[in-house]
């Protein structure tokens, strides 16, 4: 223990001397407090505040709140009266927060509903003044009017508050979480936000229609190197202009480990961005308690040379970015893969990290690659192998493949194929042996309308899903001119606009059935109508 700058502060040796003070300053009045509220308050790593607290002499509740005894309150008191006060960082948004009281009260509401976090997704909830004081600095900070913002992952609902504090904002939500992403959709809708949302798995690509579209980006990414460069790679892949772009980045190390934080900003000088401003401890969070439950937010400004940067960071991704469970840096979890395992496939193409002696003279394609166009060759079967962590990427992984027979190879056995194989009914039967899973491709429907638009927009993947649709209208309904088709489309499924099959979230997939059976009907009044206009 030491002095924290006055006669009778008690601090922790590792402890940032500011956050002693600012926890000393909290015990002082004897208000009761939990170990969770008193780290978020202070933005203490917990150890640290358990330090300081087995200093003291404490009043314990049967509850576990504690508060200091009058005795040791009255020293403290007296102690920060004539030492010095450290100033609290700076907030350049905290004075318009009462005005938003009410938007923090719905998000408090949103937050409580939402999904809970994976913690094998590095998730943890920010809490609703943070995603609301998020949106104020954006205010505070650009000209928004026609801005698009990107969410480079969303857990935290960040689009939902800027979209009720500046309407005029188009955001896009980027995320590999189905059920966040079904969750931002069905509450914009309620609250009538311009916010759409993109499936994608970062590590493997971002989504078509949101790269080169965003004026700013924001990103909560989890909090290793590899995380952040990750992340904030994908955000500059985003931005439609780097001279005027910008990314708020929101990331957050304990005080006991500036090593990891040393890493941090190395990755960020590593795509060559200028940090503009750091606000510490703007973000606070519910859980996280390592950290303090807080993070700093960094403004980052690209350079000329940040997107090859950011480009050549990308491709050289790993599965292992969180800090737990299969997809950890620390992890090491791999396939075991052999010929054997193909000698009845025969695959023309294999997909994925294969090991060289395996079927040396067979073509082979990077997930990446896979994803973000179509194979240039034809091939009857192929053979993919996804990596511990990426097993969500299997039906847009299928989707991707043409091939009449498809083999994927995942170092678990799936525990939600009845969803994918649901999913990819219109184009695949799926099985399962352990872990892995074969996909054939079954024989299209040839008296089913609604079934020939289904697999016509799913066999092209790659390309744009209203594209594929208007023109399937108009082969079925002779009169039916491109426009109409394409209004159609527009008033059945507008959240179809601009958006391929792989990028599709999987509500809007199992949605897709119902809306083409509307628009088959919507199609057939259209043509219906068309000579009595006449």
């Amino acid at each position: 223990m030491g002095e924290g700058g006055a006669p009778g502060l008690p601090v922790v040796a590792d402890m940032d001397p500011r956050r002693a003070h600012t926890a000393l300053s909290l015990l002082a009045d004897r208000r009761w407090w939990t170990l969770a509220d008193l780290i978020r308050e202070t933005a203490a790593p917990r150890r640290s505040v358990e330090s300081l607290l087995a200093a003291l002499s404490l009043e314990r509740a049967g509850d576990g709140r504690f508060r200091l005894t009058p005795e040791q309150a009255e020293r403290i008191a007296g102690a920060l009266r004539t030492g010095h006060r450290p100033l609290d960082p700076a907030d350049p948004v905290a004075h318009l927060l009462p005005e938003h009281a009410t938007v923090v009260e719905r998000m408090d509401a949103l937050i409580r509903r939402a999904p809970r976090g994976r913690h094998v997704l590095d998730h943890v909830a920010a809490t609703p003044d943070t995603v609301v004081r998020r949106a104020l600095l954006l205010g505070a900070r650009f000209w928004l009017p026609g801005t698009r913002l990107l969410c480079v992952g969303d857990h935290d609902l960040t689009s939902l508050a800027v979209g009720m504090i500046h309407p005029d904002v188009e955001t896009t939500v980027v995320d590999v979480d189905e059920r966040i992403l079904a969750y931002i959709d069905a509450s914009a809708a309620d609250l009538g936000l311009n916010v759409r949302t993109r499936w994608a798995d970062l590590r493997l690509g971002l989504p078509p229609s949101a790269a080169g579209h965003a004026d700013l980006a924001v990103t909560d990414p989890p909090y290793t190197a590899e995380g952040v460069g990750l992340f904030v790679a994908r955000a500059l892949e985003g931005l439609r202009d780097h001279a005027h772009g910008r990314v708020l980045l929101a990331y957050g190390a304990s005080d006991r480990t500036p090593m990891l934080a040393l890493k941090v900003q190395n990755a960020l000088r590593d795509l060559n961005l200028v940090t503009e401003a750091v606000y510490p401890d703007f973000n606070r969070y519910f859980g996280a308690e390592a950290i303090g439950s807080a993070a700093d937010l960094y403004l980052l400004r690209p350079t000329g040379k940040s997107l090859p940067a950011a480009t050549a960071r990308a491709e050289r991704f790993s599965a292992a970015i969180y800090t737990q469970g299969p997809q950890a840096v620390e992890s090491r979890a791999a396939l075991r893969l052999t010929a054997d395992d193909l000698a009845d496939l025969r695959p023309g193409v294999l997909v994925g990290d294969w090991p060289k002696r395996v079927l040396p003279g067979v073509p082979r394609a990077r997930l990446t690659t896979w994803l973000a166009k179509p194979y240039a060759a034809t091939v009857r079967h192929a053979a993919v192998a996804l990596p511990a962590g990426l097993e969500p990427a299997l039906v847009r992984t299928l989707l991707a493949t043409r091939a009449e027979h498809v083999r994927v190879f995942l170092a678990e056995p799936p525990d939600d194929l009845a969803d994918a194989a649901a999913l990819l009914r219109p184009v695949y039967e799926l099985t399962a042996h352990g872990p892995v899973v074969d996909a054939v491709r079954t024989p299209p429907a040839p008296d089913d309308d609604a079934a020939r638009v289904l697999r016509a927009i799913m066999d092209r993947a790659h390309g744009k899903i209203a594209n594929a649709w208007r023109d399937q209208l108009i082969a079925l309904h002779d009169g039916l001119t491109k426009r109409q088709a394409r209004t159609v489309v527009a008033d059945t499924a507008p959240w179809a606009h601009d958006v391929t099959p792989l990028e599709l979230p999987a509500h809007r997939l199992r949605a897709l059935p119902d809306a083409v059976r509307a628009s088959l009907r919507a199609a057939a009044g259209v043509t219906a109508a068309a000579p009595a206009a006449g």
